[in-house]
């Protein structure tokens, strides 16, 4: 903070009042607005001085592009540290989640899409790639850095062992074709709703600092496909004639053509992400990409049904398992959903991919183990055996008894205070016979009660809505 403070007053001659944090989703950079009263700019600590020096000679290139990129106004010797002016707080994302249906919102995504192929050819035209971090461009190692990134940070972690020799083949071809395409130009890496201001009602762009020569398709593909922007079929489809319309002056093509070329950079980009959540979410457990994963994997099911790979089978196989795994979206509609799960304790807490934390986990392992007993062994809760078995033994009733009377007691309060989300979740060894018990009994007695409940038996594989 004190070399931020020592480029302020290099800057204006007087020390800074008390900073302001600014939070941060994803990135280890520390942000803060800092004002004298008179100027106000954004403050930056950087823990990567490559990354940092990228971000500073981008936003300088760009600046003599006459593209809308924050300026950058002052930074220490090392690239420690920077000061940038300030765009303010609108974000595009924030508009779309609050204000989708107005012409304001509209009228700037049409802009940021329209944008983009400005950003693309006049921001590579006389760029010195060299200054890009941590590559220059996109080649075969980058992508298969985030194949590999996805394989070891998503599909290990959702409990998928995948045959390594199919796997890697497949990579193997899928960057073969990625590379195949025209034209190249500058490569955003990843222009999204989140990384566009809005200042003096126009979409300015910040975040480029990974950016790299590359195909143009890579962009539109992460801007139309940004999980949580939530963009319909129809949008998607209104963007991206958009963007070719705004294409012509520098790559003349038809929005057929186009869209043919988009396709592999849509699969490739929601695997690139999904490597990312897995990371930031699944490992470092940040909320923003915890929630992310579900809205992702549901673009992941929708790109499947429409544009099946078949020069991919095994890969696409992979993807359709994962969603599978997770549990699917729950409606947005300001009602309360009561997700019911069972888990086996020997594969860990299930994740709140909600992102309210949370809940109730109850622990069935005191209750009397049908699974001890071979004839028991091969079926689950579900299976009139296994719950004849428990309810003949009794324990797992009284254990309910308790159960509904405090989550009875929490669907009354989360109804009254408008509350949408509660997590009730039931642990056994294996996840197969107690939990899967306790879960579907206490499913369907909030069900006769009239609330909306998602039953999901994670080791199972198996989600339903009542």
């Amino acid at each position: 903070m004190k070399r931020l403070t020592e480029l302020f007053v290099g800057l204006y001659g007087c020390e800074p009042q008390q900073p302001t944090a600014i939070t941060n989703s994803g990135s280890n950079r520390q942000y803060y607005r800092l004002t004298d009263g008179e100027h106000t700019v954004i403050g930056v600590i950087g823990t990567s001085i490559q990354e940092n020096k990228a971000f500073i000679q981008l936003s300088r290139h760009f600046e003599e592009q006459a593209l809308k990129v924050p300026r950058v106004l002052a930074y220490t010797e090392d690239f420690a540290v920077y000061i940038t002016e300030d765009l303010g707080s609108e974000d595009l994302f924030g508009l779309l989640q609050n204000n989708r249906t107005e012409p304001r919102t509209q009228t700037l995504l049409k802009k940021t899409i329209q944008a983009l192929p400005d950003l693309q050819f006049k921001g590579a035209q006389g760029l010195d790639f060299g200054v890009c971090y941590p590559i220059a461009a996109f080649d075969r190692r980058s992508i298969l850095w985030d194949l590999n990134y996805f394989k070891y940070e998503f599909l290990k972690p959702s409990g998928i062992e995948p045959d390594e020799v199919r796997l890697e083949d497949e990579f193997d071809r899928f960057a073969d074709e990625l590379l195949a395409y025209e034209p190249n130009a500058f490569m955003y890496r990843d222009f999204q709703s989140r990384n566009v201001m809005i200042f003096k009602e126009e979409p300015w762009f910040i975040d480029f600092q990974g950016g790299r020569k590359g195909p143009i398709y890579y962009d539109v593909a992460a801007f139309v496909y940004q999980a949580k922007a939530k963009y319909s079929a129809d949008e998607r489809e209104q963007l991206i004639q958009c963007y070719v319309d705004a294409l012509q002056p520098y790559y003349a093509c038809t929005m057929q053509a186009f869209k043919q070329c988009l396709q592999p950079f849509v699969l490739f980009r929601l695997i690139q992400v999904l490597g990312a959540y897995g990371f930031r979410g699944l490992v470092e457990h940040k909320a923003h990409f915890i929630q992310s994963i579900i809205p992702a994997l549901a673009l992941v099911r929708e790109f499947l049904n429409d544009s099946r790979f078949d020069r991919l089978p095994y890969l696409c196989d992979l993807l359709q398992q994962l969603t599978t795994i997770y549990p699917s979206a729950t409606p947005d509609d300001g009602q309360l959903t009561v997700e019911v799960m069972s888990f086996s304790y020997k594969k860990g807490y299930p994740t709140d991919f909600s992102g309210n934390g949370g809940g109730f986990v109850f622990d069935c392992r005191a209750i009397h183990n049908p699974g001890r007993y071979a004839e028991y062994k091969q079926l689950t809760g579900r299976d009139q055996p296994v719950i004849d078995f428990l309810e003949k033994d009794g324990e797992i009733l009284g254990f309910l008894e308790h159960v509904y009377a405090l989550v009875d007691r929490a669907v009354k309060r989360y109804q009254k205070r408008g509350f949408t989300h509660l997590q009730v979740m039931f642990g056994c060894t294996g996840g197969q016979h107690r939990s899967v018990y306790a879960a579907e009994h206490l499913a369907a007695h909030l069900a006769a009660q009239g609330v909306r409940v998602k039953l999901i038996h994670r080791e199972q594989h198996i989600e339903t809505t009542l």
